[in-house]
């Protein structure tokens, strides 16, 4: 496995989220504006797509907002969502990042969890389902 980072949304990116997202989970509103403006991590297996996320700086300074981690049903259960996270969490430390936050779905807090991140605020909804925003500080 390798990972590629891109400034603009990548195709491979596209087709992950659009299974994910969209045809699995039923979201409607899955591309925004954000996409334009995020870093996008791709990771392939040779040739082939099979995770992905993305990041961009928040509006305080040294925190990084996380989110978009998809990985494709034939590849889940191969820590592959670890393995996008900690190479998102390294490209932010390497811009000078300090802290990430994320809007998880609250059935994948857990994974967050297992990763140091911690939940905070209440919980809301993204079309219909449920989220919670949660926060790791990054070290070196």
């Amino acid at each position: 496995m390798e990972h590629k980072t891109y400034s603009t949304l990548p195709p491979e990116a596209i087709l992950i989220r659009r299974e994910v997202f969209m045809e699995e989970q039923g979201f409607q509103n899955e591309f925004d504006d954000i996409d334009s403006m995020a870093t996008h991590l791709v990771l392939f297996d040779g040739d082939t797509p099979a995770a992905v996320c993305r990041f961009f700086p928040g509006e305080e300074p040294g925190v990084y907002i996380f989110g978009r981690l998809a990985v494709r049903k034939d590849y889940r259960g191969r820590h592959l969502g670890s393995i996008v996270l900690k190479a998102a969490e390294d490209a932010v430390l390497a811009a000078g990042g300090s802290a990430i936050h994320l809007h998880a779905q609250v059935q994948a807090s857990p994974f967050y969890q297992k990763q140091g991140y911690a939940e905070y605020g209440p919980m809301d909804y993204d079309e219909h389902t449920p989220h919670i925003w949660m926060s790791k500080h990054l070290t070196h």
